[in-house]
């Protein structure tokens, strides 16, 4: 396969169901090369963990979208991602960054193990003896830990599952029009939702996000309305694919599953190792603002679209040996599935934290866990997991 051929199998369904030997293929051919109408893609670990962190390098902004797709502000879903922080440069980038970061704080985050610990262990003992794992655990319990901290009744989280759902495709290359209007549906709905939220908070404050964001005064409405979206849908979606995935691995390897049971403290080891395996997101893209010197004697023109194959560098067999085996005692291990610079996710900690609280659990209350039939997975590019996972916990 040539790399051409490897490049186009991204972009077909069975080439995403398993993107790693197309990746290994454009990697060889070179860590960044021109294809499909001038876009570069970037390919390596070490130039990916370099450009994630080029402060000349920008996203696509409000400003960006105005000029490709004039009406994007009437799909409620785009426009809660392009006015929120993912979408934003500097110097709106930082102001609004930083508010965020004000009350997603590392200390709120690791206050909040036991709340996390409290509700794996419900949906554990609500679990079925056969069950979709997904559906039972690795959707609900995401979703509830950041409901938790926005400040949303338990009693709504069911309704906010589905319409993050349906929100998340506006963040793929390719979506129909069935999807992007399903989208548009539950961009809609989530933002009559926290306009509501919104107004209760800041007639009487709670100790949660929405309180704080509501509460700290450098945000437009809009911004505030759009951050709040994507804080629930970040929260869920990689989440959701993470847990799934690193399931899905101690089923397939119960060496693991062994080692994991009998020390817990191997927790944070195995999900660095998950997340460098099977990234739950494969790619990101960035624009270069001014010329870039790639330092190979290779100049890049400003306005250049660059699609970071974060998938691809997480297995570089240059940063990792034997990068297709699963190893959780491999050396520093440095994923860069949650971006980095000054985009690196502000949920990570806390989707690692889930992680780190959930496998050991789930080991330790099923011992008899196994899988029970064909896992599906979701059809997409950028954000890679299951949609079903049957399981039987054999009670």
């Amino acid at each position: 396969m040539d790399y051409e051929t490897a490049l186009a199998s991204l972009f077909s369904a069975d080439g995403r169901l398993d993107p790693y030997p197309a990746y290994d293929v454009i990697r060889e051919h070179a860590p960044i090369f021109r294809a499909l109408d001038e876009r570069w893609f970037v390919t390596t670990h070490e130039l990916t963990n370099r450009l994630l962190r080029d402060p000349s390098l920008r996203v696509a902004d409000a400003a960006d979208y105005d000029k490709t797709w004039p009406d994007w502000r009437e799909n409620r879903a785009v426009a809660s991602i392009v006015m929120s922080m993912l979408q934003f440069n500097p110097p709106e980038h930082a102001r609004v960054r930083r508010a965020a970061a004000a009350t997603f704080t590392a200390r709120r985050v690791a206050g909040m193990r036991d709340v996390i610990t409290g509700i794996a262990e419900k949906l554990i003992k609500e679990m079925p003896e056969r069950a979709d794992f997904v559906g039972t655990f690795a959707c609900p319990l995401p979703v509830a830990v950041i409901c938790a901290l926005l400040g949303v009744p338990e009693s709504d989280q069911s309704w906010f599952r589905q319409r993050a759902a349906d929100l998340t495709v506006v963040l793929e290359p390719i979506s129909s029009e069935e999807e992007m209007s399903t989208a548009d549906a539950a961009g809609c709905e989530l933002e009559d939702y926290f306009i509501g939220l919104i107004a209760e908070r800041q007639k009487n404050p709670q100790e949660d996000l929405t309180s704080a964001l509501a509460a700290d005064g450098t945000l437009t409405g809009q911004e505030l309305l759009a951050n709040l979206v994507l804080l629930l849908v970040a929260g869920f979606e990689t989440t959701t694919n993470l847990l799934g995935t690193g399931l899905k691995i101690l089923l397939d390897h119960p060496d693991h599953a062994d080692r994991l049971r009998a020390d817990p403290g191997l927790a944070a080891a195995f999900v660095e190792e998950t997340l460098r395996y099977d990234s739950p997101v494969q790619l990101t893209t960035r624009f270069t603002s001014t010329a870039l010197d790639l330092g190979d004697g290779r100049h890049l023109a400003a306005g250049v679209p660059l699609t970071i194959l974060l998938g691809s560098a997480n297995r570089d067999p240059a940063r990792y040996p034997d990068p297709h085996r699963f190893d959780p005692d491999r050396p520093s291990v440095q994923p860069v599935s949650f971006g980095g610079g000054a985009h690196y996710c502000l949920g990570a900690p806390l989707a690692r934290l889930e992680a780190q609280v959930a496998f050991p659990l789930l080991l330790r209350m099923l011992p008899e866990l196994r899988a029970d039939g064909e896992p599906v997975r979701r059809d997409r590019l950028v954000l890679r997991g299951y949609a079903s996972l049957p399981i039987s916990t054999s009670r």
